[in-house]
C-alpha cells in the first residue's frame, strides 16, 4: 500500500512544525497579517493542523467551515489572487526550509492551488 502524502512529509509532527513556521512567516508579511488581526491564532492553528492533515491523506478529524465559507468575510475585506499567492508562497517556502522533497512540496502546492477559487469565493 503506498504511504499518504501525510505520511511522506513526516506525519503529525511535520505538520505541527509546518503550521507553527507558516503563520510565522504570514504574520511577518504586511501584505496579509491585516487578516488575521481579529483572529485567535491558537484556534486557527489547530484549525490549520486538522485541516491539512485532512487533506493530506491523513486521519480526518477537521470539522471546520468549507474553504467559501471559511473564507466569505476575508473576501468582503478585500482577500485576492495576490493575497492567495502570498500565502502559497509562505506555504511552499515553509516545506521547502522544513526539509520536505520537491515533488512533496509539488503535490502540497497543488492541493493549495484546487482551493484557490473556493477561498476567494469564484
Amino acid at each position: 500500500m503506498t504511504e499518504s502524502l501525510f505520511e511522506r512529509i513526516g506525519g503529525e509532527p511535520a505538520v505541527e512544525a509546518a503550521v507553527d513556521i507558516f503563520y510565522r512567516k504570514v504574520l511577518n508579511d504586511m501584505s496579509v497579517a491585516a487578516f488575521f488581526l481579529h483572529t485567535d491564532m491558537d484556534e486557527q492553528r489547530a484549525k490549520q493542523k486538522s485541516f491539512l492533515t485532512m487533506a493530506f491523506g491523513g486521519p480526518n478529524d477537521y470539522s471546520g467551515k468549507d474553504m467559501r465559507n471559511a473564507h466569505a468575510n476575508l473576501v468582503k475585506d478585500g482577500l485576492n489572487d495576490a493575497h492567495f499567492d502570498a500565502v502559497a508562497g509562505h506555504l511552499k517556502a515553509t516545506l521547502e526550509e522544513l526539509g520536505v522533497d520537491a515533488g512533496a512540496i509539488g503535490e502540497v502546492m497543488a492541493i493549495a492551488e484546487s482551493t484557490r477559487d473556493d477561498v476567494l469565493n469564484r
